[in-house]
């Protein structure tokens, strides 16, 4: 009788090992299939230079059938890092504009933090067709932001020439801005580089230059807060931004060496083209 129930409690001991052993090896797969993933992604990424967050948050939910608010979360975290790395590398070539960076950011923070809790609100299925809307939609900005940089920047013939000269109107409308794109990227996971950029082009007269390396900067404290508001809800998935982050980064940093090769009018389709694909992909989550 003591035999059969030291039997019964090896046979209960080795079941349990082997559940964990194999969930334990699904985790292991898992994670593998994550990164290669995101090398693939950030290929594309890399080589387009934009698109990136929708493109993950795509990817999380359809493919590996994360809840939206954690592919948001984890989306917009990683863009800490990536935004980081380029920020720096725009600083050192001069176009980032300290004084627009500083306000935007700060109050772009504020209002990532804000409206990352409000979207812990939103049922899944809605907050997967907004933020598919707001990913259609970033690809047309995109658009009108590169048609605008096709153009030269006078400060003298524009709106913000007014904006510019007058410092508290100036640093109303860097707030405004910010607080603006700050929420959208909060609620959506989105970047906002796109909106953030035809502002600083718009209304605070910044050159394409200035207006790229000032974005990369003002994405960082945005990424931080709202990255802190969805780890808060409970919705950022450590394990799975390490993942995310190593991935997009090792393709990213291979893909931007490709982008040279291809002529200007492909690439910049491709720019306008990736974060539409990304929400009709969503759609289909």
């Amino acid at each position: 009788m003591h035999l059969l129930y030291v039997i019964y409690a090896l046979y209960n001991t080795i079941s349990l090992w082997l559940t964990k052993s194999t969930t334990r090896n699904e985790g292991i797969i898992m994670a593998i299939e994550i990164i290669l993933i995101m090398i693939a992604a950030g290929l594309i990424v890399g080589f387009v230079g934009a698109g990136g967050s929708g493109f993950i948050i795509s990817i999380l939910t359809v493919l590996f059938g994360f809840p939206i608010h954690v592919a948001l979360g984890t989306a917009l975290a990683s863009m800490l890092f990536s935004s980081f790395s380029g920020a720096v590398s725009h600083y050192r070539e001069g176009n980032v504009t300290l004084r627009a960076g500083l306000i935007i950011g700060i109050f772009g923070a504020v209002g990532a933090f804000i409206s990352s809790h409000f979207s812990g609100f939103i049922p899944e299925d809605i907050l997967n067709y907004l933020t598919a809307g707001m990913l259609v939609l970033s690809g047309v900005v995109l658009c009108i932001r590169l048609l605008l940089m096709g153009k030269p920047s006078d400060k003298g013939t524009t709106i913000s020439a007014f904006i510019y000269q007058n410092k508290v109107i100036y640093f109303i409308s860097a707030a405004l801005l910010g607080i603006l794109t700050g929420a959208l990227s909060g609620l959506f996971g989105i970047g906002s580089a796109p909106f953030i950029q035809i502002g600083l082009l718009i209304l605070l007269g910044l050159s394409a230059q200035q207006s790229a390396g000032t974005t990369m900067m003002i994405i960082i404290p945005i990424a931080l807060a709202g990255g802190v508001g969805y780890a808060q809800l409970g919705f950022l998935d450590i394990k799975l931004l390490l993942e995310v982050v190593a991935g997009t980064m090792i393709g990213s940093y291979v893909g931007a060496k490709f982008t040279k090769r291809v002529r200007p009018v492909y690439l910049k389709t491709a720019m306008v083209l990736l974060p539409i694909f990304a929400g009709f992909l969503l759609l289909s989550a």
